[in-house]
């Protein structure tokens, strides 16, 4: 009787030991990063992100998903297929307000705010003998716009009215991701696409390395008449791309991390704290990541703040 009763209590101890916060023992904290394309720059900067959890956050579990972007992650966050998420800020705004247009079916209630990291600039290149020198200049063209329903999508809509046009007066559309744009421009298959991403995006340097190219101007008026708050007038420093040798006047939109309300405080406040004790790492994965500024974390966050942040942002002083 004496060596059941022992047997039978070794059991149950063993059992409490796999239970998440049982002892010593630490439950996996799963964390499904969601990125982009990868030819852009969320996914180069979201498998860092996803290395320096795994590295810095005890019992973190890490997967990177190559995305459509914004509009699809802040769907899947909704539903709880992902615990943080890249987007733009007019997408996050979209998705709060329940825009269907934008590809939200209904307002997405749990996604939550993380931190306002850099811009993405909205980039219009051309070929270089295609003849489009300004945005005037694509009546009758062919363009590549994003896929569809993308942030980059949603920016060419914005853009494109601001100017005065719409996609009827183009003379193509094609909605299709970075890497693919950029082999019909080289084929000669269309004559220009746009694309919203960091400064300095793969697709852009592989099509200007290659290819003679012209970066069509987005002019301060043009930004201001989109009417929209997230969009602001940028610049892209002359040299950014292979034959580039003039500054470029254009559209940038702040991008966000985003997560929803069913991750823990912990876990988000871990987030958070440890993305910005390591912002080395992510430069390293992507020049975009020096425009990342911990006193810019909450800036224009169009949703509520996950209370995990919000802990951090508090603590870091950013927040009073």
């Amino acid at each position: 009787m004496r060596r059941m009763l022992l047997a039978a209590v070794a059991a149950v101890m063993a059992v409490g030991a796999a239970v998440p916060g049982a002892g010593s023992a630490r439950a996996d904290e799963f964390v499904g990063v969601l990125t982009g394309g990868t030819s852009g720059v969320y996914y180069p900067m979201g498998v860092a992100l996803s290395k320096i959890y795994a590295d810095k956050i005890p019992g973190a579990r890490t997967s990177v998903q190559a995305t459509k972007a914004s509009v699809e992650n802040l769907n899947l966050l909704q539903q709880g297929r992902g615990e943080i998420g890249f987007s733009l800020g007019d997408s996050v705004a979209a998705a709060w307000a329940g825009d269907e247009e934008a590809g939200f079916k209904s307002k997405l209630t749990k996604i939550r705010g993380l931190a306002n990291i850099y811009p993405n600039y909205i980039q219009i290149v051309a070929r270089g003998d295609s003849g489009i020198k300004t945005l005037q200049d694509l009546k009758g063209k062919r363009v590549s716009v994003g896929a569809p329903r993308s942030g980059t999508e949603l920016n060419a809509r914005a853009i494109l009215k601001a100017a005065g046009l719409t996609y009827e007066d183009l003379g193509k559309v094609e909605y299709l991701p970075f890497a693919e744009s950029v082999e019909l421009v080289k084929n000669r298959q269309i004559d220009a696409t746009l694309q919203s991403a960091g400064l300095g995006v793969a697709s852009i340097r592989d099509l200007a390395a290659t290819n003679p190219i012209t970066i069509v101007p987005i002019p301060p008026e043009v930004v201001a008449g989109v009417g929209n708050p997230v969009y602001v007038s940028e610049t892209i420093p002359a040299g950014t791309y292979e034959g580039q040798k003039e500054p470029v006047p254009t559209a940038a939109v702040v991008n966000f991390l985003v997560t929803h309300s069913g991750v823990s405080d912990e876990l988000a406040y871990q987030m958070a704290k440890t993305m910005y004790e390591n912002l080395g790492t992510l430069a390293s994965a992507h020049a975009a990541a020096k425009d990342i500024k911990r006193e810019n974390g909450t800036t224009g966050m169009p949703i509520p703040l996950h209370p995990g942040a919000e802990k951090y942002f508090r603590e870091v002083g950013v927040l009073r």
